[in-house]
């Protein structure tokens, strides 16, 4: 029973970080209608910003940990949201009106262009980050094993319940959240009506970003290890979660990424860690044979 308990912890850390990417995802499909592929690499050089943040704070001297996570945090949210926002102004924002493979290549584009950027520029080996975050609380042992619930992952858990809540109010109580909800609706009648769709479009991507961000820099410290091409397996995941948890609902995008994380936890630790994505997908494929509109989307209304 420990050990269960144990891989559940793990599961809920992996899957939190998947939701966080996912959210993205669901964001952008929601209000446009289109899958960001590129958003997978924002991810990475949200945390490949992360680890050079890291990096620079400790040769200045910043040693006390609480600080650094707080500045690394802002600094790989705000460059993520830079790459998001222009990633929306340069390569979806001008095919907005075409043909929908117009934009879904250019997000394919996009997202090989960013991957070999970064190559380029940090290389292609893997970087490794000392331990910023060590220590953890003890939960229980029984016959020698022991379930700990580490510091890090209590980090990544409070950190995605408290985005979580502050998105949840963002959505349901400001103007921005107003203007998203409309253009989700119907973007048309939503700029007929006042609202700035292309502000708000915008916006939808700096945040989506942004949380992305925030999962890269979680990876970087879990891990303590990433490469340029960690953003291609991760958005591949986040957006099986998406589409497990319904795309283009907010809370199914997280619950979708908890249950792939807890699956894929689960399979590694009971069965062979080689088929962990093959169960992820079988688990994908079956809610979509019964319930094609995921775990809590809906179905999508034809307007005629």
């Amino acid at each position: 029973m420990t050990y269960f308990v144990q891989q559940l912890i793990n599961g809920l850390s992996l899957g939190a970080i998947y939701g966080l990417i996912a959210i993205g995802y669901t964001m952008v499909y929601g209000i446009i209608g289109m899958i960001n592929f590129a958003h997978g690499e924002i991810y990475m050089i949200g945390a490949f910003v992360a680890l050079i943040a890291f990096t620079l704070l400790g040769l200045i001297g910043v040693t006390w940990v609480p600080l650094a996570l707080v500045l690394v945090l802002v600094a790989a949210m705000f460059f993520a949201a830079i790459y998001g926002w222009t990633l929306e102004r340069v390569a979806y924002r001008p095919l907005r009106g075409a043909p929908r493979l117009a934009p879904l290549i250019s997000a394919i584009g996009m997202s090989i262009f960013l991957q070999n950027y970064v190559q380029l520029v940090q290389g292609a080996r893997l970087k490794p980050l000392a331990p910023v975050v060590t220590g953890g609380v003890k939960i229980a042992e029984t016959d020698g094993f022991v379930v700990q619930l580490s510091n890090i992952q209590i980090f990544i858990l409070v950190v995605t319940v408290g985005l979580m809540a502050v998105f949840a109010y963002l959505i349901a109580r400001t103007a921005l959240g107003r203007a998203q909800r409309a253009c989700q609706q119907d973007l048309t009648m939503a700029a007929l009506l006042g609202v700035n769709i292309d502000r708000t479009i915008a916006l939808t991507f700096v945040i989506g970003a942004a949380l992305a961000a925030v999962a890269g820099m979680m990876v970087t410290l879990y891990y303590g290890v990433i490469d340029f091409y960690i953003g291609f397996l991760a958005g591949i995941k986040a957006f099986t979660a998406a589409v497990l948890g319904g795309i283009g609902s907010l809370p199914g995008a997280v619950l979708g990424g908890l249950i792939l994380g807890v699956i894929e936890v689960f399979w590694s630790a009971y069965f062979s860690i080689e088929y962990k994505d093959v169960a992820a997908y079988s688990i994908l494929v079956l809610v979509l044979i019964f319930r094609p509109t995921g775990l809590l989307g809906k179905p999508e209304i034809e307007k005629v």
